[in-house]
């Protein structure tokens, strides 16, 4: 979903920018209209329009997504433990005992409000952090209304902080202190998923307010999709952007900090770290510094120029990538797996490839946007389109309209072989990446279609291939 959605959008071959805004709730709009008259903008219902087509199942699916998403995560935090992948409480579940589960004495017994003050802390000072650490100020594209908002790009930063203030919190604890969070699994998943409503609730809120820029799919007037989908465009508490704060911290340093803790529960278990465990965590921990070092990539992004930000954006980061997406490392602390040398070798090539075209293409589509005569890139071939965007057909983008999406599959894939064949839940992640992927390529193509009319046809007429070279 999304919180790899948004790496997985951040490296696009044609960004999209053509997000609207729509107008104020039914009740509300006569009254907004009074306040910005005589105003020097641009008038409400030119600046956002109503959103006039549903995506992701309209608001039937809206609904689906906000009350299944949770208990997905709740699933995997319920019915995953050391008995299976699903646990035996799964494969015994009944209504007696559904009754027990849901008690409150038993929601007391396995409830800790410690784990959601340590959630709520982390996302305090990752936000102190943010606004405070000394980073680069990058400037966002170009807005409807002519504004464009500036950025600090410091997460790297923010990532070495907040390691170095917890090492020093656990110096005296010690590594079996981080275990913890391992032992309280649920209690963060909870925290996190009340965070998330909390935030799309405050986000929907205040977009309802006078001078608000709304995005484009945000604004049917049907209020369940509207809070999934996200209504305002870029939501900000003063200088404070909420949207890009969420879309690249909580969520990947979050994943990598749990991943960091499940490790050190396999030592706490075993007296030492298995081979399958220091894999996952190295090719995991690989993929988040990379998109924090390329942070500014972000801003051209679909999620941060097109997208509202609502329920499915603040879910997707605050609670599933870090709660989900370190699901490898969690099922290797209930069931340590040894590799062998060649499986080994075999998951570190399937790595090393699907990050070298991940980055290489990437790169070379980042240079190209930002000096198309640079020595490395000036033999590109590449379409002029009537908008002035240049459409690259050849080397990596020749190959395939999103070839970078190729290194992203192999990453994944590579993430859930170390845990081998003993469960399909692990390879989780490898599955809903792949649909997430396809689903976003078709949503984009359908976007640059839109934006670039006959010139994105001739662009697909070149490049045939969507993902696969050759296969899809």
């Amino acid at each position: 979903m999304v919180t790899t959605r948004r790496r997985a959008a951040a490296e696009r071959t044609a960004s999209s920018t053509s997000a609207d805004t729509p107008p104020a709730f039914r009740r509300t709009r006569s009254s907004m209209a009074k306040k910005n008259q005589g105003s020097t903008t641009v008038s409400s219902s030119k600046l956002n329009p109503v959103t006039k087509h549903y995506e992701f199942g309209g608001p039937i699916g809206a609904i689906g997504m906000i009350v299944g998403l949770p208990a997905v995560v709740l699933f995997f935090a319920t019915f995953c433990d050391a008995t299976g992948y699903p646990s035996q409480n799964f494969w015994n579940i009944s209504v007696n005992n559904l009754r027990i589960w849901l008690s409150w004495e038993n929601i007391q017994k396995n409830v800790n409000v410690w784990a959601f003050a340590w959630y709520f802390g982390f996302l305090i000072n990752l936000a102190v952090m943010s606004v405070s650490l000394p980073g680069n100020m990058v400037d966002g594209t170009k807005l409807r209304d002519g504004r464009v908002l500036k950025y600090k790009i410091n997460a790297l930063g923010c990532l070495q902080a907040l390691i170095t203030m917890n090492a020093m919190m656990f110096r005296g604890a010690g590594i079996n202190a981080l275990g913890w969070v391992y032992d309280n699994y649920l209690s963060f998943c909870l925290a996190s998923i009340l965070t998330s409503f909390l935030v799309s609730a405050y986000v929907y809120y205040t977009s309802f307010k006078p001078g608000k820029m709304l995005a484009l799919g945000g604004n049917t007037g049907t209020a369940v999709y509207d809070f999934m989908i996200g209504r305002e465009l870029n939501p900000r508490i003063r200088d404070f952007d909420i949207k890009f704060f969420v879309e690249l911290r909580p969520n990947l340093i979050g994943w990598l900090l749990m991943d960091i803790c499940m490790a050190a529960k396999q030592y706490t278990n075993l007296g030492r770290v298995t081979n399958s465990m220091v894999l996952v965590v190295f090719a995991q921990v690989l993929y988040i510094v990379d998109a924090l070092y390329n942070e500014s990539a972000i801003l051209t992004t679909m999620d941060i120029t097109t997208d509202g930000f609502g329920f499915m954006l603040a879910f997707g980061n605050l609670c599933w990538v870090p709660m989900v997406y370190c699901m490898q490392a969690r099922y290797l602390v209930d069931f340590p797996v040894d590799l062998h040398y060649w499986q080994i070798a075999v998951i570190v090539g399937l790595l090393a490839g699907g990050y070298y075209i991940f980055r290489a293409a990437n790169g070379e589509k980042d240079r190209f946007r930002t000096d198309p005569h640079a020595p490395e890139v000036k033999h590109l071939k590449y379409i002029q389109t009537s908008t002035g965007s240049r459409l690259i057909t050849s080397s990596w983008w020749g190959r395939a309209r999103h070839i970078n999406y190729l290194g992203d599959l192999m990453m994944g894939l590579a993430y859930c072989l170390p845990c081998g064949f003993g469960s399909p839940i692990p390879y989780f992640y490898a599955i809903y990446f792949t649909i997430l992927l396809v689903h976003r390529e078709r949503r984009d193509d359908e976007k640059c279609h839109k934006k670039y009319g006959k010139d994105w046809e001739k662009y697909c007429e070149i490049v045939k291939s969507r993902i696969l070279p050759g296969v899809y």
